[in-house]
């Protein structure tokens, strides 16, 4: 259940000072994913207690990309991000195995 509601983390700039000072993850997430589903995914998954889940839903943006063959427009999909606040001394090691 939880492979196909978590998708993977979302690893950015932003995303890391958010796990450092606060300890915040941001992973997206299936579309049709509730919070009481990504709750229970994550605490599965990563054997932890969630305090909080927070959800947004980014739009589709087009693209234009000019090439030889001329322009090229296309769209990025939609895309449903989660960002899960872990009770007090609870983390999750995203690192490991790489």
């Amino acid at each position: 259940m939880s492979n196909t509601i978590l998708k993977k983390p979302l690893i950015t700039e932003k995303g890391a000072k958010l796990t450092d000072k606060m300890g915040r993850y941001t992973f997206e997430v299936a579309r049709s994913a509730n919070k009481i589903e990504i709750k229970k995914a994550v605490e599965e998954m990563f054997d932890v207690e969630v305090k909080a889940v927070n959800t947004i839903t980014l739009p589709s943006k087009n693209k234009t990309r000019y090439t030889k063959s001329g322009l090229l427009r296309g769209k990025t999909s939609v895309v449903k991000k989660a960002i899960i606040t872990l009770k007090e001394g609870f983390d999750i090691d995203l690192y490991t195995g790489i």
